[in-house]
C-alpha cells in the first residue's frame, strides 16, 4: 500500500489488454506513450487560475522483462525543457496561445529546468504478487534531488501499459508556484499518468529519444 502525501507515491501500473508477450529489452519513448502532468489550483483567489494538463513531449527509456514475463528493470529520462501546456480548465478566462507559453516558461523556472534539464526514473525491483501484479521499486530524480517511489504493477494487456503517480514537488526542493501574493498557488501535489506501447515497431528506439538515452 502507498503511504498518502508522501513522495514515494505509487505509481499504479495496468496493462490494457496481457501481459508483454516477449522477454527482453523494449524501448520506450514519447513516439507511442505520453507522459501527463496534472495540477491543480489552491488559495483565496484559486478561481482566478486553471487547473493544467502538461505534457512531456520528449522521453525515452527501456523496460526489461524477464523470462518469466515478469517486470525486471525500467529506466525513465524525461526532458524537463519540454513541457506543453495541453488543457487549462476554470479560470476567469479560457487560456489563450500566450498564456500557455507563460505557463510553460513559469513551470520550466519552477522546475529548475536550465540546471537540472532531464530528471530520471530507474527501477531494478520487481516484487511479483497474486494474479500478475507487484511492486517494482526504484528512484525518481528530479531538479536535482532523488526519492525513492514504487509502481504498483497489475497486468492484463499485451505489451501496452497505463501509469498514475502523485509526486509532491517539496519532496524534491521544489517551491509550487505562487501568484497574487500567495492568494493563487498551485498545490504541492502533482497526479502524473503515463501511457507506454512496448510492442516491437521497426523505428521505436529513435522516436522521440532524449539525447543520452540508450536505444
Amino acid at each position: 500500500m502507498c503511504r498518502p502525501g508522501t513522495v514515494d507515491a505509487c505509481l499504479q501500473l495496468s496493462y490494457r489488454a496481457a501481459m508483454v508477450v516477449q522477454a527482453g529489452r523494449h524501448a520506450i519513448s514519447a513516439g507511442r506513450g505520453r507522459i501527463v502532468l496534472r495540477t491543480s489550483r489552491d488559495g483565496l483567489a484559486a478561481q482566478a487560475g486553471h487547473d493544467l494538463t502538461i505534457e512531456l513531449t520528449r522521453w525515452s527509456g527501456e523496460l526489461t522483462v524477464a523470462d518469466d514475463l515478469s517486470l525486471r528493470d525500467l529506466t525513465v529520462r524525461m526532458d524537463m525543457q519540454s513541457l506543453v501546456i495541453r488543457d487549462g480548465t476554470g479560470g476567469l478566462k479560457p487560456l489563450t496561445d500566450r498564456d500557455r507559453r507563460e505557463i510553460a516558461m513559469n513551470a520550466r523556472k519552477v522546475l529548475r529546468a536550465d540546471r537540472h534539464p532531464v530528471a530520471s526514473f530507474t527501477a531494478s525491483v520487481f516484487e511479483s504478487g497474486a494474479g500478475g501484479s507487484g511492486v517494482l521499486r526504484g528512484t525518481l530524480m528530479l531538479a536535482g534531488a532523488q526519492r525513492p517511489v514504487q509502481l504498483q504493477v497489475s497486468g492484463n494487456g499485451p505489451g501496452s501499459y497505463h501509469a498514475t503517480a502523485t509526486v509532491l514537488q517539496s519532496e524534491f526542493g521544489i517551491t509550487p508556484y505562487t501568484a497574487f501574493l500567495g492568494a493563487l498557488r498551485v498545490r504541492d501535489a502533482v497526479h502524473v499518468e503515463i501511457d507506454a506501447d512496448v510492442n516491437p515497431e521497426p523505428d521505436l528506439a529513435s522516436h522521440g529519444r532524449v539525447p543520452g538515452t540508450a536505444p
